[in-house]
């Protein structure tokens, strides 16, 4: 039961969105660089950070969202995401996705936690400095996107396939309101 009223037809951020609009502008705007805007990360490479970062957090919404937008953007689909989510050692992804994932997951702990060793890993596998930072704040701004879910306690699909349409509606229309 969420702790403050909200809209019961909308899951997760999206009841939070209609609550404050004027909040959710800002909010959906910085969704929309982080995600959709130029990068040399795919969306799917950064639906997956996010995925992996709100997983850590143990937050049910984002991860559901995220995991399904992922699934629909990055190469390889549901299993690469899937596979990803149970540890990214043996993920079948690319080793500079791993190393950024590393950083993502070091960010989720600590923003001190981030080490010159992971940042080396990642340079070594060709993370340039612009998707250090991008995985940074990405994590950074997921972190305060799960509290801002879970600490308002909103409520989270119980059925997987309604997380299959909030992945596919923000893949087609992105975070922008």
């Amino acid at each position: 039961m969420p702790h403050i009223p909200l809209d019961p037809q909308l899951p997760g951020i999206s009841a939070l969105f209609a609550y404050r609009p004027e909040t959710a502008a800002p909010l959906g705007q910085l969704g929309e660089v982080l995600l959709r805007g130029p990068s040399t990360l795919t969306v799917g490479e950064r639906e997956l950070i996010a995925t992996m970062v709100s997983q850590g957090n143990e937050c049910r919404f984002c991860t559901g969202s995220h995991a399904a937008v992922a699934a629909l953007t990055l190469d390889g689909g549901r299993p690469v995401v899937d596979a990803t989510r149970d540890g990214i050692d043996n993920a079948p992804v690319s080793a500079k996705l791993k190393a950024l994932l590393r950083i993502a997951l070091a960010v989720r702990e600590s923003g001190r936690a981030v080490t010159e060793e992971l940042v080396a890993a990642a340079r070594a596998e060709g993370a340039t400095d612009t998707e250090l930072h991008d995985t940074v704040l990405i994590a950074a701004a997921f972190c305060m996107f799960n509290r801002y879910v879970d600490g308002l306690a909103t409520v989270a699909p119980d059925d997987d396939a309604v997380f299959d349409l909030i992945g596919k509606r923000l893949a087609e229309n992105g975070y922008a309101r």
